[in-house]
């Protein structure tokens, strides 16, 4: 039995999720349709995360098992063709038996994207926020995600989480223009609506609605009510993976 690896993006807008759901269309169900067209047989793939409805990938990573060698070039190319265009496949290749999607992987990057004027051409992939906010205020709050490693505080509610532990490794504001930005958060893990759960908590220290103690003690209450609430998923894109 062989195992590959899945390079890919897509845009989440028209998706309810990665995760195959009953009612509603998912990346996780076109992949597998696509791969078990070309490979005939069934193909099951297991990516490394769970992105949200309408969360978008500029990289993405699933595996699968099959009981062949197959052309990884010539199979990257096929699944290019027969994907919708909003799914774009980089790379298949050959891994390790061992390796997994998910838990092989070491450290995942969302960035998060909000512009302060409006601007036709971000709409649909950054928040558009009609208050001037104060990012070096948000910054020294995000420098404290790294002292904590339970994040309780922005686990979506009623959830089957077995732990609210992570290992935030960045968290930073990073400026693109006087008017657009952007939050980087690198993780060993994340929790369900943590990253707009986060920022959402942010931009109450930005507006001046909380301050820096505040948001301590909202992690140290480890209660979501407490937190802020949670942005709108158009404009989270999950990064980067390594492994």
């Amino acid at each position: 039995m062989q195992r590959y690896f899945i390079t890919f993006c897509y845009d989440g807008t028209n998706y309810h999720g990665w995760q195959i759901q009953p009612n509603g269309n998912s990346i996780q169900e076109e992949l597998q349709r696509a791969l078990s067209t070309i490979l005939r047989q069934d193909i099951t793939v297991v990516g490394a995360g769970r992105t949200d409805t309408g969360v978008h990938a500029h990289m993405m990573v699933a595996h699968f098992n099959i009981d062949k060698e197959i052309d990884c070039v010539q199979t990257a190319y096929k699944l290019n063709r027969l994907l919708p265009r909003d799914i774009a496949v980089r790379n298949v290749k050959p891994v390790a038996e061992d390796m997994h999607a998910r838990f092989s992987a070491t450290s995942r990057t969302y960035h998060y994207y909000v512009h302060t004027s409006k601007n036709p051409f971000l709409r649909k992939y950054s928040c558009e926020l009609h208050y001037q906010l104060d990012f070096d205020e948000m910054n020294k709050a995000a420098e404290i995600l790294m002292e904590y490693n339970d994040f309780g505080a922005f686990c979506k509610s009623h959830t089957d989480v077995k732990t609210t532990l992570c290992d935030v490794t960045t968290a930073k504001w990073i400026k693109v223009s006087d008017e657009d930005w952007y939050f980087e958060i690198t993780a060993n893990r994340f929790l369900r609506n943590m990253v707009r759960a986060v920022v959402g908590t942010l931009v109450e220290v930005g507006r001046h609605r909380a301050s820096i103690d505040d948001f301590r003690k909202i992690i140290e209450g480890k209660k979501r009510t407490e937190a802020g609430e949670s942005m709108p998923a158009n404009a989270l894109f999950l990064e980067d993976i390594k492994y």
